[in-house]
């Protein structure tokens, strides 16, 4: 199937898994196909009166032979066709987990992380499925099918088997049309889940939100449209289903009418033996486990198929971003940065984030960013950082344009501190440590120190072991903020960014921090963005951002000569001070 085109490699690299799997379920069809024949002598012998004891022993244990060679054989097909199955479903998922983190940002900001995490459950458990039980099933479907008819044919009537087995196209067509309504109703069960999962995984993130505003009802309410939404697409596949089954089952026993009713006239006028309608019978019981696996296996490959085009998808999406031929790697990085004459437009947005930006930053200096929400403040981090690609313009880091430089150099020669600050689920020390291979507690703690947050981290019952909650949500935002800088600090990089990471904490820790970040920030360059100017102050140029554009450049005192933009924000944050003074 052309959907399963993507796990050629795998399948390739483990054939020996399969090929012997497939060996030794061979070998519970043969072992199981002894049985038939045990019973024709068992029975002829009974008919002729010819049984003994010794004959009756000897029956017994050919079938308790035949049933622990089954139980052998059967344990040692699972053990590889399951065991590949389930090492498939392992490597699969770290595939698709691999390429998403090979996506550019931009596919986060048009697809759901509850969408993704049914991909990687729901999905790749069909896709095991089809890969492990589905191999199973249409081998022994297609083996015992064909050695039971011949066997049944060869051994007792051929009439008696075209007249039993006359159901059988009936049911291959069913098979076909029912394959084709399951592999639709499959897909709308599977995008249904995805939208139940992204309900429920945004309503425990944003729980403590749901209860500040009194919206339990009304989340609840979209949960149960969802969920009934989910129910009534499985109740679809379910009715398919369940007609699907019991209609197999009713074409197997239609065989055995016709084979009860011939086949008995053929043994009342001596065409056959009794053992022979009974070994007959026992074969064409044998041919009732294939035919149910043949609906099974229809019912498990489209599954899978379905499962794997929404993986496909997915895999086949491209970065948006990726290293250039040949780039380069930043070596004796200096932290020279130039932004020339660059416009950006987020995808979608109907006006540029930034137009003919322009500014040198050069090596070891600081700069200062201030300007009100959605100037474009962030935008420019976003391009230093190659989270997006230019429109027009260039940036250059020490005179290489950013494009041609490896993206991974790039990235770890910047220590960048964001709005939110994302804490994982792990103790205080990993978080801090999460940017660099190899870090020592001593180096956690002269970062903390550094982010004025070593005092709070001690002050916790479990030190720098505390592990925080999801998001850091048991800590403040102040102590997130300070976190995440410690983070950005144990890097050592020669940029460092500061994207409005001090707002959550009050004015004299701002200043501790600042303080601290002096040393720091020698010998590299830093941006700082903030809403408050005393954070930015003391930088050595300061660019006030309106509508993706500079309209002021200078030192603090330059800019609060010129009476603009710069000084009205500075008036004004001395009167919000003044009136929380008294």
């Amino acid at each position: 199937m052309k959907h399963f085109k993507t796990l050629k490699d795998f399948l390739l690299k483990n054939k020996w898994s399969y090929i012997l799997g497939i060996f030794w379920l061979l070998a519970v069809d043969i072992t199981q196909l002894l049985v038939p024949e045990v019973l024709r002598r068992f029975t002829d012998d009974i008919a002729a009166g010819l049984l003994t004891v010794n004959d009756l022993l000897r029956y017994t244990g050919y079938i308790i032979a035949i049933g622990i060679a089954t139980a052998i054989f059967r344990y040692l097909w699972r053990m590889y066709i399951v065991v590949v199955s389930r090492k498939l479903e392992y490597e699969l998922r770290n595939m698709l987990f691999t390429h998403l983190q090979t996506l550019s940002t931009n596919y986060y900001n048009t697809h759901k992380t509850g969408d993704l995490m049914a991909h990687a459950t729901n999905d790749i458990g069909a896709i095991r499925m089809a890969l492990g039980s589905g191999v199973v099933m249409i081998t022994d479907a297609i083996f015992m099918t064909a050695i039971a008819i011949f066997m049944m044919s060869a051994t007792t009537d051929l009439r008696l088997t075209i007249f039993s087995l006359a159901p059988l196209p009936i049911l291959a067509f069913a098979i076909w049309r029912f394959g084709r309504t399951i592999n639709t109703k499959f897909k709308g069960v599977q995008e249904a889940f995805s939208a139940f999962t992204d309900v429920v995984q945004e309503n425990f993130a944003g729980i403590r939100v749901v209860k500040s505003f009194v919206q339990e009802e009304a989340e609840i309410k979209k949960f149960n449209y969802k969920n009934m939404l989910l129910f009534h697409k499985n109740m679809s596949l379910v009715k398919i289903s369940g007609m699907f089954h019991p209609f197999i089952q009713l074409m197997a026993s239609l065989s055995f009418v016709i084979s009860m009713l011939y086949g008995s006239t053929l043994v009342i006028y001596g065409k056959i033996s009794l053992g022979d309608f009974v070994a007959f019978n026992s074969y064409l019981s044998l041919l009732i486990w294939p035919m149910m696996a043949l609906g099974w296996v229809i019912n498990l490959l489209q599954r899978g198929a379905a499962s794997m085009e929404r993986i496909n998808k997915i895999l086949e999406e491209k970065p948006e971003i990726f290293d250039a031929k040949n780039a380069i790697v930043l070596s004796d990085f200096k932290g020279d940065i130039i932004f020339d004459d660059v416009t950006f437009k987020y995808p979608n947005a109907a006006y540029n984030a930034l137009e003919n930006f322009s500014i040198h930053i050069p090596s070891g200096s600081s700069l200062g960013i201030i300007g009100k929400t959605g100037s474009g403040k962030t935008t420019i981090i976003n391009l230093l950082l190659r989270l997006y690609n230019l429109e027009s313009g260039t940036i250059y880091l020490d005179h290489n344009p950013i494009h041609h430089i490896q993206l991974q150099s790039l990235r770890e020669n910047i220590g960048y501190v964001d709005q939110d600050s994302f804490l994982f689920s792990t103790t205080l020390e990993e978080n801090i440590g999460f940017g660099v291979d190899h870090f020592s507690r001593e180096d956690v703690l002269r970062a903390a120190k550094v982010a004025q947050v070593h005092d709070n981290i001690v002050s916790f019952p479990d030190g720098y072991e505390t592990f925080v909650g999801e998001r850091g949500v048991t800590l403040s935002g102040g102590q997130k903020q300070r976190t995440s800088i410690a983070r950005a600090l144990i890097k050592q990089p020669k940029i460092l960014i500061f994207d409005d990471s001090l707002s959550a904490v009050d004015t004299n820790t701002e200043e501790k921090i600042l303080a601290g970040l002096k040393s720091e920030m020698k010998n590299k360059t830093t941006i700082l963005i903030a809403h408050r100017i005393s954070t930015i102050k003391d930088c050595d140029e300061i660019i006030v951002l309106d509508e993706g554009k500079i309209v002021e450049k200078g030192s603090h005192a330059q800019l609060l000569s010129n009476r603009y933009l710069y000084y009205e924000f500075y008036q004004k944050q001395l009167l919000e001070e003044k009136i929380l003074s008294e």
